[in-house]
C-alpha cells in the first residue's frame, strides 16, 4: 500500500488566502465550467437494454409555449446505439407522457418519425421529435420494439426524462 500525506487544514487557508477573492477559481471561470457542463450534460438520460444504448436530451421551446393559453412545448433528440452483435430493427414506440397535475398520455405507433431504422452493430439512429404540455412540467418514458434479422422480438428502454420549463418549480420528495 502507498504512503501519502494528508493536507492540512493550513495549507488549505495558505492556498486559499493567496487566491483573489479568497477562491481557488476564479468566479468567472467556475461558472462558466458549470454553464458549460449543466448545458452539455445534465440534460442528458440514457439507458441500455441488450447491449442498445438510448440517449435522450430535451429541449424546453419557449418560442413556442404560452404561459397565457398553459401552452409549453419541449423537443426531444434521441440517439439509439447498437453496441451489440446483431442487426436489429426499430418495430414500434410506446410513450407514457405525465403531466405536472399527474395526467397521463399513452402513445403506440408504427417506428419513430414515420421511420423504422435498421442498425447494424456500431451503427447508431439519431431524431428529434416533440412534445406538448398544458402544465410547465412533466416526464415521458418509454420502451421501442425491436427485431432481430432472426425474427426475434424483443422491448427495449427509454429513459425517463424530465421535462422542465423556466416557469417550472422543482420540488424534491
Amino acid at each position: 500500500m502507498g504512503t501519502g500525506r494528508a493536507l492540512g487544514r493550513n495549507y488549505v487557508q495558505t492556498a486559499m488566502a493567496s487566491a483573489p477573492s479568497g477562491r481557488l477559481v476564479p468566479p468567472e471561470l467556475f461558472d462558466m465550467v458549470t454553464d458549460d457542463f449543466s448545458k452539455k450534460f445534465a440534460l442528458m438520460y440514457r439507458a441500455v437494454t441488450r447491449q442498445i444504448e438510448v440517449t435522450v436530451e430535451p429541449n424546453f421551446l419557449p418560442e413556442r409555449s404560452s404561459a397565457e393559453k398553459s401552452q409549453y412545448f419541449w423537443s426531444y433528440t434521441i440517439v439509439i446505439t447498437n453496441s451489440g452483435p446483431e442487426t436489429v430493427q426499430l418495430r414500434t414506440r410506446h410513450w407514457i407522457i405525465t403531466d405536472a397535475t399527474g395526467r397521463k398520455q399513452e402513445v403506440r405507433g408504427e417506428g419513430v418519425i414515420g421511420e423504422q431504422p435498421v442498425l447494424a452493430p456500431g451503427e447508431s439512429f439519431e431524431y428529434t421529435s416533440g412534445v406538448p404540455l398544458p402544465t410547465t412540467s412533466g416526464f415521458m418514458t418509454g420502451r421501442y420494439q425491436m427485431v432481430t434479422e432472426a425474427g426475434e422480438r424483443f422491448e427495449i428502454d427509454v429513459p425517463t426524462f424530465s421535462l422542465d420549463s423556466p416557469d417550472s418549480k422543482r420540488v424534491l420528495n
